[in-house]
């Protein structure tokens, strides 16, 4: 039997968190895969963490992790600014990566680290974790089939408890767009990507943001501030197949807020339906034709609970991708598409006009092994 990879998490707390609730679970419960330490800012932390996880080792810097000789696989799981240090260390240390969405700040660094991935030879995934889930990959089955005959428009509405009018204290950092992880960047990303995978490419977009809220309450005392990023987006495409799509994503709603992708077509309508409080990739998501709910065939994946079901989906294909030396799992170049999809938006939100966009995001068109 072939041994497991062997995984570290960097940013994993083992009393809350995305990578508590995703990450820790899907290695857990994945064949091949061995969560093996856990990295966080202080030893303490880092100590109760791996005891709560069942991880041999704690490291209070996630250097020494990067470092040690018996990890192979390195969960990038903390705040957007520091991704490209932790990132770069670790393809200097030739490990594999799963860095969270958005990869970089900026397209400079996220360029940066995806020739830095590319001219290592390293496996690398970005966490664009709904377009592994099952029931998008069946959804683009349909449509390739011609189960609802041409496309004819698509609307998708995205949802958030994120970015409303009261933030905790260490959300904070969402507030400055420097920071790279605003809305837009976010949720916009995930929401385009998804859309671009089951829809194909975008020949050009119109964008609109508006402030919802804007005066924030952050941390326990509740401290007011003015908002000075967008906090809902609106982007209205031609898609080159000559459909229509718009996008409408929300930031400030409560939980239980739906996700809905719905899929117009000459002889029927395909839906993607979920949600959850953080955004739809964080839940499983749900497929109907014709308004009739459709089965799908999770695999693997089948055992996992919704937060952790398409995060486990992009662990497989990276996985699978170590072991095969294919490109499945989405990666970093991937990103840098996305990325220069996401300023196209902002640029013509902030300008009023209409962009081109033809960057191709579509399920196959990164899968060539460029390794």
């Amino acid at each position: 039997m072939t041994n497991p990879l062997h995984v570290g998490i960097i940013g994993a707390n083992a009393n809350r968190g995305w990578a508590k609730e995703s990450h820790v679970i899907a290695v857990q419960k994945l064949a091949g895969l061995e969560l093996a330490a856990i990295a966080t800012r202080r030893q303490e932390t880092a100590d109760a963490a791996a005891k709560a996880f069942s991880a041999q080792s704690a490291y209070g810097n996630p250097a020494d992790l990067i470092q040690d000789p018996d990890i192979d696989l390195v969960a990038v799981c903390v705040r957007v600014p520091n991704h490209r240090e932790l990132v770069l260390g670790a393809i200097t240390a030739g490990k594999h990566i799963y860095c969270e969405w958005p990869l970089g700040r900026n397209i400079t660094e996220t360029e940066e680290m995806a020739a830095a991935a590319h001219n290592a030879g390293v496996h690398v995934a970005i966490g664009l974790q709904a377009r592994m889930s099952p029931a998008v990959h069946r959804a683009c089955d349909l449509i390739a089939s011609d189960e609802i005959g041409r496309v004819l428009s698509a609307r998708l509405y995205s949802s958030t408890g994120a970015f409303g009018e009261k933030m905790v204290a260490a959300d904070a950092y969402l507030e400055n767009a420097e920071n790279g992880a605003t809305l837009i960047t976010i949720h916009g990303g995930h929401a385009l990507d998804l859309a671009s995978m089951v829809l194909g490419q975008l020949e050009d977009v119109s964008a609109l943001t508006t402030i919802q809220y804007p005066k924030i309450e952050v941390g326990d005392d509740l401290k007011r501030q003015a908002r000075s990023i967008p906090d809902h987006l609106l982007v209205q495409a031609h898609l080159v197949s000559g459909a229509l799509l718009s996008i409408e994503v929300a930031g400030g709603r409560p939980p239980g807020s739906p996700f809905r992708l719905e899929v117009i077509g000459e002889k029927g309508v395909l839906a993607l339906d979920g949600g959850a409080l953080r955004g739809f990739p964080t839940g499983r998501l749900h497929l109907s034709l014709n308004a009739q709910p459709q089965p799908i065939n999770e695999g693997e994946l089948e055992v996992m609970p919704d937060t952790a079901a398409n995060v486990a989906g992009v662990y497989a294909a990276l996985r699978d991708d170590i072991a095969h030396g294919s490109v499945i799992a989405p990666d970093f170049t991937h990103a840098a598409h996305l990325a220069r999809l996401v300023d196209v938006v902002e640029s013509s939100a902030q300008t009023g006009t209409r962009s081109k966009s033809r960057l191709d995001l579509s399920p196959h068109s990164l899968l060539p092994n460029r390794l």
